[in-house]
């Protein structure tokens, strides 16, 4: 005599879709492993370089912060050419070469401000201007300082309107007291130049009010009457 049939609770339904997903796992597992293992691996080689690149841009600004150090001393007495190129065959190397080296550290990224401001004090306006546009650090007061020296070569050059667009970036990106104000009234004599009267009368009255004890404030008044 054929025994009734067992009729299938919710349980054993739930129990038995977990039995075959089990086994088909497992059949996925054997069918794969050899491609697992591959991306397991190179999973675990991704992992190893980022943390050998983290370890090594971390020596390399250590590396970079030693050499600006010594090479800032040269660029604080004046010696700009010297700072630029340090003295070949001895430890003192130069900005071009710390900038060249480790320009992608946080140190190298300064450095680019130290070799562009030695280039723009020599005259060699274009490769100030290079070294300006080329920083790419986190600080705003380096990036405001970059800005400013890029507006610098601009008017050293007399193209007095980007000059100007520059300056005015520069004191929008950083607020720094009298420096700020310094920008800005560069802003506005530059735009004064490039004909632009009616800017350079925003930014100068904004001096004057926003600044109105410092130097900046007291040159504004030369112009202002002007426009």
């Amino acid at each position: 005599m054929i025994g009734k049939k067992k009729k299938l609770t919710k349980k054993d339904l739930q129990e038995d879709k977990l039995v075959t997903s089990f086994y088909k796992s497992q059949e996925f597992l054997e069918e794969n492993k050899q491609r697992l293992m591959i991306i397991g691996g190179a999973i675990a080689v991704v992992i190893l370089a980022i943390v050998w690149f983290v370890n090594k841009k971390a020596e390399d600004n250590k590396i970079a912060a030693g050499k600006l150090a010594q090479i800032t001393t040269i660029y604080e007495q004046g010696q700009f050419q010297k700072a630029i190129d340090g003295e070949p065959g001895t430890q003192l190397e130069g900005l071009q070469t710390i900038v060249d080296n480790y320009g992608s550290t946080d140190q190298g990224e300064i450095a680019k401000i130290y070799l562009a401001n030695a280039y723009y004090a020599i005259g060699a306006y274009e490769k100030a201007k290079k070294q300006f546009e080329d920083y790419s650090g986190n600080s705003q007061l380096h990036q405001s300082s970059a800005y400013a020296g890029i507006a610098a070569c601009y008017e050293a050059n007399g193209e007095f309107g980007e000059a100007a667009d520059y300056y005015k970036k520069a004191a929008e990106t950083y607020k720094l007291g009298s420096q700020t104000a310094d920008f800005l009234l560069s802003a506005g004599i530059n735009y004064i130049k490039a004909g632009n009267q009616s800017v350079a009368k925003v930014l100068l009255e904004e001096v004057k009010k926003d600044y109105a004890t410092s130097t900046a404030a007291r040159e504004a008044d030369k112009y202002l009457p002007n426009l």
